[in-house]
């Protein structure tokens, strides 16, 4: 009888029990990817791009010609939030927003800096949006950069826009940079914020014979506070990329010219900048420590002879992209966060006086210390 009693009870507890009832099929729901920050005619317009996962799950071979459909959503008002809900009005289906890899925003939008803070801070609140999106800068229509597929017809999850890494392990220039490590260049004094840039580049690519455009980075947008400071190309910050410190692969010909003696691969860079003060001026130092190998050889030379070109082509670059960072006021090597971190005094007693305090002297000695690792399977050129 108390079994029978015990049994009871629970199956009286499990009747009156609620079921599921604010559960959501997965399949009824339309799944954000990538978000597009615009402004235009003094409001705020916002562009979503949707998939559907069921088509972008991975499949058989059989199936990579199958074409994958990609809606996009707009919205317009005067604050991110109203753009946000004029979406919601017309998109039939819940919008879930916890897939979103990348959020891009338009040359009008970053000409405030303030709008990026105010759009990052709407962006960031909701709770199914995650820390790690990738935020960048564009010159295309983000209604064209959003129907941009990947090769081979793959979706945008598997391209530049919201997969950048794959390329990167093979080629790296301009690093991935996530929203909240820009929100923060933004808000420290001694910083500029660097937004990579995305582009379509046309016709390097065909499908049969059919031309077909690719994401490209092609160089970077740069913001200092609330204020804009322009875009510089990738062939710009050539020298930029030996102080990232993520960098993972990448070549140069030796020497720098039309006739090139090598082409070697550089990793692994260590660098530090040490600024110092002389009759009250500051200059700064920077010592750059990269391992490199031989990727292609076109004449004998050698070893000790290839690293000296090499440290040669790689201070040329860093001196170049510091003098043209100078001709458009932005400090691309980042050389007054390093005085802000050492001497905070005296890089508020400069900036007191002047919005920009560097020059052409400031940049006093570039010591590059490259090492060698292997040639290859070869030893000298293979003939």
């Amino acid at each position: 009888m108390r079994k029978l009693g015990l049994l009871l009870i629970v199956l009286t507890f499990l009747v009156f029990q609620t079921g599921c009832w604010n559960s959501k099929d997965i399949q009824t729901m339309a799944y954000v990817t990538a978000i597009g920050l615009d402004y235009e005619d003094g409001k705020y317009v916002t562009y979503v791009q949707v998939l559907n996962f069921a088509n972008v799950s991975k499949t058989e071979s059989s199936q990579l010609e199958k074409k994958i459909p990609i809606w996009i959503g707009k919205g317009e008002g005067e604050t991110v939030t109203e753009t946000f809900n004029a979406i919601y009005a017309t998109s039939q289906l819940r919008v879930y927003w916890g897939h979103v890899k990348s959020i891009v925003c338009t040359e009008r939008f970053l000409k405030n800096g303030k709008r990026v803070k105010e759009a990052y801070d709407m962006i960031n609140r909701y709770r199914e949006i995650r820390y790690n999106v990738l935020l960048y800068g564009t010159k295309e229509p983000l209604n064209d950069l959003f129907q941009q597929k990947s090769i081979l017809n793959l979706s945008p999850t598997d391209s530049l826009l919201d997969n950048p890494s794959q390329i990167y392990s093979q080629r790296s220039y301009i690093t991935p940079h996530y929203g909240y490590k820009i929100i923060s260049e933004i808000n420290e004094p001694g910083q500029y914020a660097m937004l990579p840039s995305i582009a379509l580049e046309k016709g390097e690519w065909t499908e049969d014979k059919q031309p077909r455009s690719m994401f490209r980075i092609d160089g970077a947008f740069y913001l200092k506070g609330s204020q804009s400071l322009g875009w510089m190309s990738e062939k710009e910050l050539e020298g930029f990329r030996w102080l990232q410190e993520k960098l993972s692969r990448s070549p140069i010909n030796i020497p720098d010219t039309k006739k090139p003696v090598a082409a070697i691969v550089m990793i692994e860079p260590k660098s530090r900048i040490l600024p110092t003060i002389r009759d009250g001026k500051v200059y700064y130092t920077i010592k750059l420590k990269i391992n490199a190998y031989v990727d292609e050889m076109v004449e004998d030379i050698a070893p000790q002879d290839m690293r000296k070109l090499a440290e040669q082509v790689i201070e040329d670059q860093l001196r170049k992209t510091y003098e043209i960072g100078l001709s458009k006021k932005i400090d691309v090597l980042q050389l007054g966060e390093r005085l802000y971190r050492n001497y905070p005094k005296k890089w508020h007693e400069l900036n007191q006086s002047n919005d920009f305090i560097l020059d052409a002297d400031s940049l006093d000695k570039v010591e590059v210390n490259v090492k060698l690792q292997h040639t290859g399977k070869y030893k000298a050129r293979a003939h």
